[in-house]
């Protein structure tokens, strides 16, 4: 047996490919998002830093990236196995309801902590980038449990 994986496999179903696609794009949107945030901080207290152009540019960036990555990828996909481009079964739905479940924890986690930050009367940073970071972390997470849920099954 080789250990060459089969083109079906890196093809990957249409809700496993966005999936991947979400995942690929929070990881580099976030990491720019503190890279810049620090930047426009040099040094200084991070609640001086004009946070919310950098956050709306981050969303609006992060989802039309997402888009984009998904189509393309789903263009090579539909070359390559025409047949498989988005269809969608049971099993992918329950993925990605188990998904948002997982996800939806940190929802809560984040949510809590901006209402501990406001009670606190936190500066808006704070509490902003919490709820950003706990969205963030949510798709993440979610994301990273769909991706184990399509390679090893849903438990």
């Amino acid at each position: 047996m080789s250990n060459i994986p089969d083109i079906k496999e890196l093809l990957m179903v249409y809700e496993e490919r966005n999936v991947w696609a979400g995942l690929g794009v929070t990881a580099i949107a976030m990491t720019v998002y503190v890279f810049v945030v620090f930047q426009q901080a040099a040094g200084g207290p991070l609640v001086e830093v004009d946070w919310w152009p950098i956050m709306a540019w981050t969303i609006g960036a992060s989802i039309a990236a997402s888009i984009v990555v998904s189509v393309v990828w789903g263009i090579f996909a539909g070359m390559r196995d025409p047949d498989g481009v988005g269809k969608s079964d049971q099993r992918d739905r329950d993925i990605a309801h188990m998904g948002g479940r997982v996800g939806q924890a940190f929802m809560v986690v984040a949510g809590l902590g901006v209402i501990v930050l406001s009670a606190f009367e936190a500066d808006w940073f704070w509490i902003a980038n919490t709820m950003f970071f706990g969205f963030a972390l949510s798709a993440f997470v979610g994301g990273v449990a769909q991706v184990i849920a399509y390679r090893r099954g849903l438990i």
